[in-house]
């Protein structure tokens, strides 16, 4: 464990358990619970239970109820859940058109969105032969190396990534890493122009990604696609070849019934 590393506190981890199981409690009850109930359900202290309920109301994760005493989830959480079906859903129907271009290509495939301020793997369709990534289902990535998370910098909405840009380092890599918000508000630019990623030893030395967005009718990012391989298994002069490729089979994915994000 690095210096920067700390292992949570007791009381960090009682607090998080505390409010898990008052979002829980309350997603089993179709009436709503009052502070009180929840204090005695939870074998909470009731100032206790108090604290932790007025700050999920703040944050906008439960609601008052009309009675003014009883409390129900909030559609901050419903969106939680909604955003984590809409991946799950694109995922899988994502996979045979990222096996597709894997048979194709010999190269291992990845499908990724933004989580915060990073970005998370939600497919992967993975490349025979001795090469193998550790890359998995859930892994998280930084955006400022990737190929995947320049692409989602750069089509996601402005409001979903102005936090990032707003960093005043980014953690070098290798030689090749863009470490400033200027560098990467650059990037960003010129990857909307391009339609089109690169992580060229960015992240690791001797590897190369491409990525490209994956966008219903041409404007509602979805989530970002790519290809990870070896300098010999992305030449450089194989970009366009590579690109056009992954375009193809981000329109494929693009048009199967995903579900679009609810305005809430």
């Amino acid at each position: 464990m690095t210096g920067s590393q700390r292992a949570p506190s007791t009381s960090s981890a009682k607090a998080v358990e505390r409010t898990m199981g008052i979002l829980e409690c309350l997603d089993g009850s179709r009436r709503g619970l009052n502070i009180s109930e929840i204090s005695r359900k939870l074998r909470l202290p009731k100032s206790s239970a108090h604290v932790l309920v007025v700050t999920l109301e703040r944050l906008g994760y439960i609601r008052r109820a009309p009675n003014g005493r009883d409390f129900r989830l909030g559609l901050k959480t419903y969106a939680l859940g909604q955003r984590m079906m809409r991946a799950l859903s694109l995922a899988e129907m994502a996979l045979p058109h990222m096996r597709e271009l894997t048979d194709r290509t010999r190269i291992t495939t990845h499908l990724g969105i933004l989580d915060h301020d990073q970005g998370v793997y939600i497919q992967k369709a993975e490349a025979p032969g001795l090469i193998q990534f550790d890359t998995y289902m859930g892994r998280r990535m930084d955006l400022h190396c990737t190929s995947l998370g320049k692409v989602i910098l750069a089509f996601s909405p402005p409001e979903q990534t102005a936090h990032v840009f707003g960093k005043r380092a980014f953690a070098r890599y290798t030689p090749n890493t863009i470490i400033s918000a200027s560098a990467l508000k650059k990037e960003a630019a010129r990857v909307r122009r391009a339609g089109y990623a690169i992580d060229d030893e960015e992240e690791e030395l001797g590897v190369r990604c491409v990525a490209a967005p994956v966008l219903r009718n041409g404007t509602v990012f979805l989530a970002a696609l790519s290809l990870s391989g070896t300098l010999s298994q992305i030449p450089l002069r194989q970009i366009d070849r590579l690109v056009k490729s992954l375009k193809e089979c981000a329109s494929a994915i693009a048009a199967e019934p995903v579900p679009l994000p609810p305005l809430l």
